[in-house]
């Protein structure tokens, strides 16, 4: 049997001594990075900023403020759109209403005349001529409720405005330019002529 010499067996522990030292040393360094990465992360998480809960609020307090504030605006611009619609609307149905009613008054100037004039026809029938001036003067009366006036100046100044000049009087009938005679009466109803007064009028020297 040959025998080892001593030398190469002390090589040899030498060697496995060796192995034996840097296996722990060789795998320290990968346990020394988690420890480190494990570390580094911690410190990370102690470092992140931390969310106060009353600013968070006040964040959430204003975008709900800024959101009413939003809806009160549209539901004013709604009113307001509304209550501009409702008063065309109520003005709208008031000029109909007004025309309707200047329609409906001068169908009843007609009747007016008619009236004038049998009360102007001499009669021997007493009760009949007080009948006749009994429903001339509650339609004047009507009519005078509801705003309507008469025109109707002899004397004055022709107005082209209120009256037709369809006949051309003298000099003796009165002064120049003025009605010297209403030939029919005209109509008025606030500042709308329901109808002009046909008139003559005193021509101009």
């Amino acid at each position: 049997m040959q025998q080892i010499p001593e030398e190469e067996m002390g090589k040899d522990k030498k060697k496995k001594a060796a192995e034996q030292a840097q296996a722990p040393v060789n795998e320290q360094p990968a346990e020394n990075e988690e420890v480190k990465e494990e570390a580094a992360g911690a410190a990370e998480e102690q470092q992140a900023p931390v969310k106060d809960p009353c600013e968070e609020l006040q964040t959430q307090l204003k975008a709900a403020q800024d959101q009413a504030e939003e809806y009160l605006n549209m539901a004013q611009r709604v009113q307001a759109d509304f209550d501009n619609f409702r008063r065309r609307n109520q003005n709208v149905r008031a000029e109909a209403f007004d025309d309707g009613a200047r329609e409906f008054i001068k169908t009843l100037l007609p009747v007016m005349d008619n009236l004038e004039r049998a009360l102007q026809t001499p009669s021997e029938d007493a009760a009949f001529k007080q009948g006749v001036e009994m429903v001339y003067k509650q339609l004047s009366d009507t009519l005078a409720k509801r705003g309507v006036t008469v025109i109707d100046r002899p004397g004055e100044k022709f107005d082209p405005n209120l009256e037709n000049a369809v006949m051309q009087g003298t000099a003796e009938e009165g002064e120049p330019g003025t009605v010297c005679m209403v030939l029919q009466k005209g109509y008025r109803l606030g500042d709308s002529i329901l109808r002009h007064a046909m008139v003559k009028v005193v021509a101009e020297a």
